[in-house]
């Protein structure tokens, strides 16, 4: 029996590509364990965003080979790279690690790993006709409800895959080329999943893709007449769908990730405020407020736009906390555009924000253009901008003391509220006793830059110790 052993990196959306590649072995009688060094097979499924992300990739696949090679029972074991970067640059890794690396696998093969590892071991006996470069040029895959997997977050939240690719023209971002043209699952597929997934006790549902927002709209265009006006209230589109989720059965949050501004309406705002199981939370990525860096960018937006934008969010939407992430050091940056964005943040006072160093990609319009930003100067913008939101954040949990929450418990001692998302946001430090993966209702009594501190709703303060007190 093959004991494969898989190492997930980069993003939630990778995160469901390992779980689907598990799903498919678990499937076909492979067992798969968490030591790579008691494994037949080792899997390193990689993310090619930026090069921190490139760097962290084949630091893993290298670190695998090099361990293997350490005992001699480990020398048959097989190393296959998978995911965004094996997509983007197989032609070229399969020279450069063609003594390393068994085989890479594109992101149209995730759901033919399982064949693949049995050709390989049919190819060693002599008797294999698979071909040796499994990357296909193009990805076009997208998963449906009934695919094969088997899920890595823990039992009270999950990930689903609403869509796969974009059709975004940003100049500082590959991902289009990796994972092709924005093609939308059905409702009713996504609807399915998120109902069997509330029935396994799943308590947040996490709505995935490139761009969220582009949900249905690549459909479209596939009316009988073009003519039509478009109804996005009807058939495939984000507002349908989020409905028909808020009227699944069951206690659990629904959380929208990775909204373009460009496609927001007031439909949708209207539909978040009316839905009360879709989390007062969204997270739209801005990267700028300057029109010359969003020009640049090709963000088909403008600075006006987004002001007014995040004013009828917050306006439609009460109670809403925004996550966005800002870019800076892109080429042509000045000082003018970088004091636009500070002030903007100053002004805006997001709830949740995030700032990266811009990251020249090969094979980018950004790359190619004029006037690149020095790597110290970036550095130094970004600890500019952060030491900024440090500051906002600490008055927004400031002023959530004496409020009421409810929370998720993540594990003892930790939860989250409708304000943080898995992994990226802040914590809310609870009592030890409260029980993992149900909701609670907390009182807020402190705060520590971007955490709470929290006791359950009516208990005295001095009745326990919180963990963030007892560390």
């Amino acid at each position: 029996m093959i004991k494969v052993s898989l190492i997930s990196l980069g993003c939630a959306k990778n995160l469901v590509d390992s779980e689907i590649m598990i799903g498919h072995l678990h499937q076909a009688g492979m067992v798969v364990i968490p030591e790579a060094e008691k494994a037949d097979v080792v899997i390193v499924n990689t993310c090619s965003f930026i090069d921190s992300s490139k760097e962290e990739s084949i630091g893993h696949i290298l670190e695998v080979h090099q361990n293997r090679g350490l005992k001699k029972r480990r020398k048959e074991q097989k190393l296959i790279v998978a995911g965004c970067m094996s997509q983007r640059f197989s032609k070229d890794l399969s020279g450069e690690l063609a003594h390393e690396v068994d085989a890479f696998i594109g992101l149209d093969q995730i759901t033919k790993v399982a064949p693949i590892i049995a050709g390989l071991y049919a190819k060693e006996r002599g008797a294999s006709s698979v071909p040796d470069n499994f990357v296909t040029p193009r990805s076009t895959y997208i998963p449906d409800y009934d695919t094969p997997r088997f899920r890595l977050t823990p039992k009270h939240f999950a990930y689903i895959k609403i869509a796969e690719g974009c059709n975004h023209p940003c100049t500082f971002c590959i991902i289009p080329q990796i994972r092709g043209r924005h093609r939308s699952r059905t409702v009713e597929s996504v609807v399915a999943e998120a109902r069997q997934l509330v029935k396994e006790g799943v308590k947040e549902i996490n709505l995935i893709s490139q761009d969220t927002t582009f949900f249905g709209m690549d459909t479209w265009e596939q009316r009988p007449n073009p003519r039509t006006p478009v109804d996005s209230s009807r058939g495939t589109a984000l507002t349908t769908l989020l409905r028909q989720l808020n009227a699944l059965e069951g206690d659990f949050w629904i959380r929208l990730l990775y909204t373009h501004p460009a496609h927001w309406s007031d439909e949708l705002i209207k539909t978040i405020a009316e839905c009360p199981k879709v989390a007062r939370y969204i997270d739209i990525p801005l990267q700028h407020i300057s029109d010359a860096m969003l020009e640049r960018m090709q963000r088909e937006t403008s600075g006006d736009y987004i002001r007014d934008l995040i004013r009828r969010i917050r306006a439609g939407i009460p109670g809403i906390a925004v996550r966005t992430t800002f870019i800076v050091g892109f080429p042509g940056e000045t000082e003018a555009d970088l004091d636009e964005l500070c002030e903007f943040i100053r002004e805006t006072k997001f709830e949740r924000l995030g700032v990266f160093r811009y990251s020249q990609e090969d094979g980018t319009r950004g790359a190619k253009m004029e006037n690149q930003i020095p790597a110290k100067v970036k550095e130094a913008r970004w600890h500019k901008l952060m030491a900024l939101q440090q500051q906002i954040a600490a008055e927004v949990s400031k002023s959530r003391v004496g409020d009421t929450l409810k929370v998720l418990v993540e594990e003892a001692g930790v939860a989250r509220g409708e304000a943080d998302a898995p992994d990226i946001d802040g914590r809310v430090y609870v009592s030890r006793e409260l029980p993992v993966g149900e909701f609670v209702e907390v009182a807020i009594t402190g705060y520590h830059d971007y955490d709470l501190i929290a006791l359950p709703k009516g208990q005295k303060p001095a009745a326990y110790k919180v963990a963030k007190q007892a560390q």
